[in-house]
C-alpha cells in the first residue's frame, strides 16, 4: 500500500485495496464502491418511475439483463483497445487476466453500450416505451459514475497529467511519486452536477419521451471529452492518436445534441403528450367507467 496524498490541501489516506475477505476471498474496495453506486442509482430512478408512468418493478426485471450485458461490455470495450495488457510472454491471449475484472479495466463507454443494447431488448419484449425507460434509469447512471468512480481513487488509476494546483494528487507509480490532476474526482463532480442539471432544469420542462437520456449523453459526452484530454491511461485507436472514448464522447454529444434541437423543433408544430401523462389519461378514464385499469399492451397501442 502507498498513500495518496493531496499537498495542498493537508490530506494523507492510506486505503488497502481489498475491503475484507469472503470464505478466503479477497474482496476490493472497487467492487464494493461499483455495487454502492449502482444500487444507489437503481433506488433512485425506481422511486422516479412511477413519475415517468412506469412500473418500478419492471425497472427491477430489467437490471438482472443490463446489468451482466454492461459488465460485459465495459470489460471487452476496455480489453479490445488494450489487448497488448492481457497477452502472456508468448503472445497469446491470457484468458485469466481477461476474466479478472476485480483488479480494474472496465470501460463506462463499453458497459454503457451493453446495457442500452440489453434494455432495448427488454423494452421489446414486456412491451414498455424504450425511451421513457431511457429516461428513468438516466438519473442512476449518473450517480452510479459519480460513485463508481471513487473506485479508480482506491486502485490509484484514472488519473491525469502532472498538475501544480491546490488540489493536486500526489501518488506513487512505478515506484516514482508523482502529483497529478485527480481526472477521477473531475468526473466525479462533473457527474453529480449533472445530475442535479438533469433532475432541477431537464426534469420539469420536459418536452418529448428520450429528452432526458439525450441530455445525460449530451452533458456526460461534453465532461467526458474534456476530462479524457488529461489522462494518462486513455485507450486509443488502434495504434493511433485518437484517443477512444474522447471521440465517442464528441460524436456522441454531437448526436444527442442533434436529437434534442430536432426533437424540440417538431414538437411546436406537432405536440405529442408524453408517455405518462397517455397513461394518467388511460387510467382516469378506466376510472370514470369502472373498468380495470388498461393493461400495459393497451397502453403501447396508445402511442
Amino acid at each position: 500500500m502507498t498513500p495518496i496524498v493531496f499537498p495542498g490541501l493537508g490530506i494523507e489516506v492510506t486505503i488497502d485495496r481489498v475491503a475484507f475477505t469472503l470464505f478466503g476471498w479477497p474482496i476490493y474496495w472497487y467492487g464494493v464502491i461499483i455495487a454502492c453506486g449502482f444500487l444507489l442509482g437503481l433506488t433512485f430512478s425506481m422511486r422516479q418511475a412511477p413519475r415517468l408512468g412506469l412500473n418500478p418493478d419492471d425497472l427491477l426485471d430489467m437490471m438482472f439483463a443490463a446489468v451482466p450485458c454492461a459488465i460485459l461490455g465495459a470489460r471487452a470495450y476496455y480489453v479490445i483497445f488494450y489487448l497488448d495488457l492481457y497477452r502472456d510472454a508468448s503472445g497469446a491471449i491470457d484468458w485469466g487476466e481477461v476474466v479478472s475484472i476485480w483488479d480494474g479495466g472496465l470501460a463506462i463507454y463499453g458497459g454503457l453500450i451493453g446495457a442500452v443494447l440489453a434494455a432495448a431488448v427488454f423494452c421489446h419484449l414486456r412491451k414498455l416505451p424504450f425511451f421513457t425507460v431511457a429516461d428513468c434509469v438516466s438519473y442512476g447512471l449518473l450517480i452510479g459514475q459519480l460513485v463508481g468512480r471513487w473506485g479508480n481513487f482506491v486502485n490509484q488509476e484514472a488519473y491525469g497529467g502532472p498538475c501544480t494546483a491546490p488540489w493536486r494528487m500526489g501518488l506513487t507509480a512505478g515506484g516514482t511519486y508523482i502529483e497529478v490532476h485527480p481526472t477521477f474526482l473531475y468526473e466525479s463532480l462533473w457527474n453529480l452536477l449533472g445530475l442535479v442539471l438533469l433532475y432541477t432544469l431537464v426534469r420539469p420542462r420536459r418536452r418529448f419521451d428520450g429528452q432526458l437520456f439525450a441530455s445525460y449523453v449530451l452533458w456526460y459526452g461534453l465532461g467526458r471529452a474534456w476530462i479524457e484530454g488529461m489522462r494518462t491511461d486513455s485507450l486509443y485507436l488502434f495504434g493511433t492518436g485518437i484517443r477512444v472514448s474522447q471521440a465517442l464522447a464528441i460524436v456522441s454529444a454531437a448526436a444527442a445534441l442533434a436529437v434534442i434541437l430536432r426533437t424540440l423543433r417538431r414538437r411546436k408544430t406537432d405536440p405529442k403528450p408524453l408517455y405518462a401523462e397517455r397513461v394518467r389519461d388511460a387510467q382516469d378514464a378506466a376510472s370514470e367507467t369502472g373498468t380495470d385499469q388498461p393493461n400495459r399492451e393497451e397502453n403501447k397501442e396508445k402511442e
